[in-house]
């Protein structure tokens, strides 16, 4: 594998860096909304929010490479998000972008890249976890509109979300299994549905139940062709699926504990003097480092022209294994501080969003298991 960059990735790299040294906020204004709107304005301008979208769809028209660069050096400056509607910018626009009719791309992208419009996701549901296949909120067609009825349960900032990016069943399951899913984009303000919050370990409020009671949708804000909406949202949630990000975050985690470390102690010594300390942050870095790699093995095939493979569960495994362990590390090295509200603690309750989210430990080892050491079902 060749790890060089070509001279103009690196001269882009540096383009980067010169932004990120005149425009970024200081670390105290990284969560104050006005800095987060000037940032986002100057991010704007560069088209780097939607960076790998087509420039025709407002997109920068950014390769791969550049946009794993981007995302890179604005991980390791600590910099805020690339815009601020990470589900739409993520998702829902390459889906509307690959799947979308023109009125429909010119209805909501360019909402999406000026963050006037905040989107969420209407997958899981009560009773089926994992096995999205098996959704039952339906979609009655009556006319030219569909008829919502049914439940969607984690549905990350819906109380506060402008649109729904869902998925319905309009027809019985077909001989697929995956059959008769159709894609819907729906609004949050419709007369029929109903929000109530998930309240987390910690006491934060992010997570939703939504419920959907008789929801008139025109047929217009259908998302690709009626029964192909699987087809649909696995092509957005593979959109740019090389695994690099989960490894980039567990990297800013990783520096984290290290600094907790230095300033902890044990024993009345440092703790980065207690050999176990050592050897269990090192076993955390040698397993990022290898999940890294393996994240740029699978750009290298996108780049190859590739499209991304089940082998990007193995990282969104790995994270999983680290949360946990990494968290009780920190935990424990802050000792009877460990009571006490922080950074730290909030962390610690909040993992299982992490690790649950995307799909269980269990669901990844089953894809690893099943479509890539070839095992039989479980």
């Amino acid at each position: 594998m060749d790890f060089n960059f070509e001279p103009e990735e690196e001269a882009f790299r540096q383009e980067v860096r010169a932004f990120i040294d005149a425009n970024l906020p200081p670390a105290k204004m990284r969560q104050d909304p006005k800095s987060i709107a000037a940032w986002n304005a100057k991010l704007a301008e560069q088209r780097w929010i939607g960076f790998s979208w087509p420039r025709q769809e407002g997109g920068g028209g950014g390769t791969l490479v550049q946009q794993f660069i981007l995302k890179e050096e604005m991980a390791n400056a600590k910099a805020p998000p690339l815009g601020s509607d990470f589900m739409g910018l993520a998702w829902v626009g390459p889906a509307l972008i690959r799947h979308g009719s023109e009125e429909q791309k010119r209805r909501f992208l360019p909402e999406l890249l000026a963050g006037k419009s905040l989107w969420c996701t209407g997958y899981s549901e009560p009773d089926i976890g994992s096995d999205l296949a098996s959704l039952q909120t339906r979609a009655d067609r009556e006319g030219d509109e569909y008829v919502v009825n049914g439940q969607k349960i984690w549905t990350t900032l819906a109380h506060l979300a402008s649109w729904i990016f869902m998925m319905v069943r309009t027809t019985a399951e077909s001989e697929s299994r995956y059959g008769g899913i159709t894609c819907l984009l729906i609004p949050m303000d419709s007369a029929g549905i109903e929000v109530q919050p998930i309240p987390s370990l910690m006491g934060v409020h992010s997570f939703n139940q939504v419920f959907f009671e008789n929801v008139r949708v025109p047929v217009a804000n259908r998302l690709g062709a009626e029964g192909e909406g699987w087809k649909v949202v696995m092509g957005a949630l593979a959109n740019e699926r090389s695994g690099i990000s989960e490894a980039t975050g567990m990297e800013r985690h990783l520096e984290d504990l290290k600094e907790l470390a230095r300033r902890s102690t044990r024993g009345g010594r440092p703790a980065t003097s207690d050999s176990a300390v050592r050897q269990e942050i090192g076993r955390y870095e040698a397993r990022i480092s290898a999940m890294r790699l393996n994240g740029i093995r699978n750009l290298s095939k996108q780049l190859q022209g590739q499209p991304p493979s089940t082998e990007t569960s193995v990282n969104k495994y790995l994270r999983g294994a680290l949360e946990i362990p990494m968290s009780n590390l920190a935990m424990s090295l802050l000792g009877s501080e460990s009571q006490e509200s922080g950074k730290w603690q909030i962390q610690s309750l909040a993992f299982h969003g992490v690790v649950i989210g995307g799909g269980t430990p269990n669901i990844q080892r089953n894809i690893i298991g099943e479509r890539i050491l070839g095992l039989p079902k479980d």
